[in-house]
């Protein structure tokens, strides 16, 4: 059982220098940047870690020898704040009430209250590119993340491989003295690293962060998490009831900032905290659901046009801002039937109330720091986002986010059949388009489209009690998710290093924001931004946005789409239509010509190019490199925790054997899984019940997707099981045959094999998930597994 034990204190020492202490700081001086001390220009290099080289006389006596010396500590500078990070996931501009939104965001509405709203910030329209800029301060080309981990293709901006000389923040600040923490969502680990064969170097312990608490990858259940404590995967499928993890993390932050204040009085500290809400599975406590009954009947048209009312009326977009014009792929609510009505307002009744819900585990993070004094010297940078809302749910919604990126969308009766399961651990589920596209209200397009604001355009809050003394204030000036890095840099009093563990650092592509901190009319500092996702491209430029046309829906999986040059570009003048709303291009042809040629220039030297619009048609591991290469035979001994990442073989599109040796005891009825691969949301096991040997193959949650095989009940002794499954790749047809002791004792079709993503990783012995709810995990063998054999046909 994963628990957290707040520890309490009744004398934390506040760790930052006050208000007062700041505003002594020196004014600007000549070549000095406008709101940066002087400090800050004196304390850039970066310290080298303690390193004991004694350089006086050592004799045979300590009379004859001169007096030891240490190395000081690194010291950040004085009054340097602590800074926290929350950047969530998936949430559309229009989303939360600070902007205007549907889903009330105390925690998110207080620290806006009391500082910024920023209404031009922008991400990447993906996860891992936008994380990879927001440690590094880099366009996420440039860092090897111009995709997610899952989807890299070696060329130089594609690898995702954070290089050395794009040193992270947590890094930095680690060496002047900070103490760093990581907590949530890890996206920017290469694939093939993830195992708990490493190498580490790349994951948060080795990218400057001291303590991590969260999960690999894109996505994981809240309520079955796939967790690590540092490199260590930990146990599943024994959580307490009721777990859930956006408050098991928020219990760990919490239990970290206070025994840094016990353990470390006076130093302050750097926490990137990055929940998993709202990706999918929307998952949340029941009574948070139930809050939002009956608040998503009028439907998507509707509530986009009551969102757009609210960010004018709250000055978070212009008066006269426009509404652009629902897709016509995406239906009118008012023509859905009644059913459909029902499920897609449940659908978003449960991303509001898991949205809700982190908002509020969050607040209690930040209550800890207020209670103990640390809030008014706290940098917090709030991003609301990611990216835009998800299309990724599809026009209809899913209960089974993995079965659909299979292309297995569960059907509108099966969905109806599990509306009250909408939420909970059983499912996966995600809204459909609609709602995303009403979350980004007031913009066109979703998540993945890095070429409309729908994508990138992200609500961000700034507060530093210390420092900033404008309350509610709205800032106007575009910023971009690399400038991050810079204005902490900037708030902290540090120039960025030269060097960094020995390695020269390329230049930061972000520029600090900290000068519009007390500005609000302050005249934008940045001028250009480059934006490049799957083929979908983007050029700012002093107030005109560059856009190529999209010629791939973010919900369908299947088609690569085209390039920019395919469908043509956009013109939108930004600084006059707030919603990039009409498109200039016919009026402007010297412009957009000149727009076009800079943007393939600067792709060419951001290591943009080659632009590959394939999207989860590169999904497939074995298009990375692996410590597995090669390797056709693999064999296991039981473990008592989950084999992750790449450590276990990538079955999907692949016919294989499965082969374990057993001994049963006399008088003992067998139970217990075997071996395992996946999750309840897709995969397969082997395991005894009721002293049989069972097989089980789900490919998505509809019936025809499950098949079960099962032997007769066998006696003491040694017996060997095994089961060969034909796989014809690309999601079709299989079949599979169950032996035992060399004997087939059951046969049947596989209507529909997994073509490309099995998740949730490997289990020997025992279950850290239930495929189809037959047995509690941990399902674990009562009888002696010698080892489990896999086998696997070559590509």
């Amino acid at each position: 059982m994963i628990t957290s034990r707040l520890i309490s204190t009744s004398c934390l020492t506040c760790i930052c220098a006050s208000s007062a202490a700041l505003a002594q700081a020196q004014p600007a001086g000549p070549g000095q940047e406008e709101g940066r001390s002087a400090t800050a220009q004196t304390a850039g290099a970066i310290l080298p870690a303690p390193e004991q080289r004694f350089e006086g006389k050592i004799g045979r006596t300590l009379a004859q020898s001169d007096p030891p010396k240490y190395a000081p500590l690194p010291k950040p500078p004085a009054g340097a704040p602590n800074v926290l990070v929350i950047i969530t996931d998936d949430v559309g501009f229009g989303a939360t009430t600070p902007f205007g939104g549907p889903v009330p965001t105390p925690t998110f509405e207080a620290l806006a209250h009391d500082g910024l709203r920023y209404n031009r910030f922008h991400t990447t329209a993906l996860c891992a590119p936008t994380r990879a800029s927001l440690l590094t301060g880099r366009n996420p080309h440039r860092v090897g993340f111009g995709a997610i981990t899952e989807m890299g293709t070696g060329y130089p901006g594609y690898t995702t491989i954070l290089p050395k000389s794009a040193a992270t923040v947590g890094e930095v600040l680690r060496q002047h003295g900070y103490g760093t923490a990581w907590f949530g969502k890890n996206h920017n680990t290469p694939e093939w690293e993830q195992s708990a064969a490493g190498p580490f170097d790349r994951w948060p312990n080795g990218l400057g962060f001291d303590y991590f608490y969260g999960f690999m990858g894109g996505a994981t259940s809240l309520w079955n998490p796939s967790l690590f404590e540092n490199q260590l995967p930990l146990a599943r499928g024994n959580f307490p009831p009721g777990y859930h993890l956006e408050r098991d993390m928020a219990d760990h932050a919490i239990e970290w900032v206070r025994m840094q204040g016990i353990s470390a009085p006076g130093r302050p500290f750097f926490m990137l905290y990055a929940p998993g809400t709202s990706h999918s599975p929307h998952h949340a406590p029941a009574d948070w659901i139930s809050r939002f009954k009956g608040q998503f009947d009028q439907g998507w048209d509707k509530m986009r046009e009551q969102i757009l009312a609210r960010q004018i009326a709250a000055g978070v977009v212009p008066a006269g801002t426009k509404l652009t014009p629902r897709p016509a792929s995406i239906p009118a609510w008012d023509t859905l039937g009644p059913d459909e009505r029902r499920l897609y307002a449940r659908m978003m009744e449960t991303y509001a109330g898991a949205l809700s819900y982190a908002d509020h585990q969050i607040g209690r993070v930040i209550e800890t720091l207020r209670s103990s004094g640390q809030l008014e010297n706290t940098l917090v940078i709030y991003i609301q986002g990611d990216n835009g809302g998800s299309g990724e749910g599809g026009l209809n919604g899913s209960t089974n986010d993995i079965a659909a990126i299979n292309g297995m969308r569960p059907d509108l009766p099966t969905m109806l059949g599990q509306i009250d399961k909408l939420g909970g651990p059983e499912l996966y589920n995600n809204y459909p388009v609609g709602w995303a596209w009403a979350m980004n209200a007031p913009f066109q397009w979703t998540k993945q489209v890095a070429s409309h604001l729908g994508g990138t355009r992200n609500g961000l809050v700034v507060s530093w009690p210390a420092r900033i003394k404008a309350h509610g204030e709205v800032r106007t000036q575009f910023h971009h998710v690399a400038d991050i890095v810079p204005t902490i840099y900037e708030a902290v009093g540090i120039t960025p290093p030269e060097q960094v563990d020995g390695v020269t650092q390329m230049p930061l592509d972000g520029i600090s924001m900290a000068y519009s901190f007390g500005q609000a009319n302050a005249p934008d500092r940045r001028h250009e931004q480059i934006f490049e996702l799957q083929g979908n491209a983007g050029l700012y430029r002093d107030g005109w946005f560059l856009s190529s046309t999209p010629t791939r829906a973010p919900w369908d999986f299947a088609g690569p789409g085209g390039l920019p040059t395919d469908n043509g570009w956009e013109l939108y003048n930004l600084s006059e239509d707030f919603s990039q709303s009409r498109n200039l291009a016919a009026q402007e042809p010297a412009r957009l010509k000149s727009m076009i040629e800079q943007f393939w220039a600067d792709a060419k030297s951001g290591d943009i190019l080659p632009l590959d619009n394939r999207s989860f048609a590169r999904w497939s591991s074995r298009n990375r490199p692996t410590l597995l290469a090669g390797e056709t035979r693999f064999t296991y001994q039981p473990t008592s925790r989950p084999i992750t990442g790449p450590g276990f073989p990538d079955l999907a599109g692949r016919s294989w054997r499965a082969e374990a040796d057993i001994a049963l005891a006399k008088g003992i009825r067998a139970e217990g899984t075997l071996v395992m691969n996946g999750s309840r949301y897709g995969g397969w096991s082997l395991y005894m019940t009721g002293g049989r040997p069972t097989f089980l193959y789900k490919a998505s949650d509809s019936p025809g997707d499950i098949l079960r095989l099962q032997g007769p009940a066998l006696p003491a002794g040694k017996h060997r099981i095994s089961v060969a499954v034909t796989d014809n790749g690309q999601g079709k047809p299989g079949d599979a045959v169950l032996h035992v002791d060399g004997v087939t004792v059951g046969q049947g079709p596989i209507k529909r094999t997994i073509p490309a993503i099995v998740r949730g990783g490997g289990a020997i012995g025992r279950s850290f998930d239930t495929l189809d709810g037959s047995f509690t995990a941990p399902f674990a063998f009562n009888g002696q597994l010698d080892n489990v054999t896999i086998e696997v046909a070559p590509d």
